[in-house]
């Protein structure tokens, strides 16, 4: 089982599921219907709030670097689908964390323990790594039940760091698509089957 596979077998239960399906579940509509020149189905507070979010930053440059590097350790590009970057999953990171503010703390400041340990250990931030010292240090962070002892703010950073790469990547358009998930769908009517025509000597009818 490959890295992917097993944050799909592992991940998706431990993560949100419940809006990873309210997301998977939601129509899309090819053009959103205006009322009045907003949105429509939404009060005037949801859209001001949207934009006031939209133009804030919560991450710094360097901490979005490395929040882009783990991204796509954990879900890198295949033949399937792109990597996490590549889906907006940093973007979505930044976004929630506004809309989510209980999530700050704990990135922030798993963000900096991370860069402490790698200067401690390789004497450069995580970003400034090399990539095998990036997968030395996830490796050491990434399986909760081989914690080692003094790693746990580490290991809770990355699950986190991981969850929410997840949902962003699941709830994208081709995360869904990635999944295999294919939401409702009319039906297809092509008339009574031959063999019950026969049964009831209904051929050709």
């Amino acid at each position: 089982m490959n890295r992917r596979q097993s944050i799909k077998a592992l991940g998706i239960g431990a993560v949100s599921s419940g809006l990873l399906l309210d997301a998977c579940q939601a129509p899309v509509a090819k053009e959103t219907p205006k009322t009045d020149g907003q949105e429509f189905g939404r009060q005037d507070f949801e859209i001001r709030r949207d934009k006031e979010l939209a133009a804030a930053t919560f991450f710094t440059a360097e901490e979005m670097a490395a929040i882009t590097i783990l991204g796509d350790i954990i879900l890198p590009k295949d033949e399937r689908s792109g990597s996490a970057s590549e889906l907006g999953v940093p973007a979505f990171i930044e976004f929630i964390v506004k809309d989510e503010p209980e999530h700050q703390l704990p990135m922030r400041g798993g963000l900096r323990w991370l860069d402490v340990y790698c200067l401690n250990h390789y004497e450069h931030p995580f970003a400034a790594c090399t990539p095998a010292q990036r997968l030395e240090v996830v490796d050491e962070i990434a399986y909760p039940f081989k914690q080692k002892p003094g790693m746990e703010q580490g290991v809770a950073f990355f699950n986190k760091m991981r969850e929410l790469t997840a949902i962003g990547f699941f709830t994208s358009k081709d995360g869904i698509k990635d999944l295999g998930y294919m939401g409702n769908a009319p039906g297809k009517w092509e008339g009574v089957p031959a063999d019950v025509l026969k049964l009831y000597g209904l051929e050709g009818v």
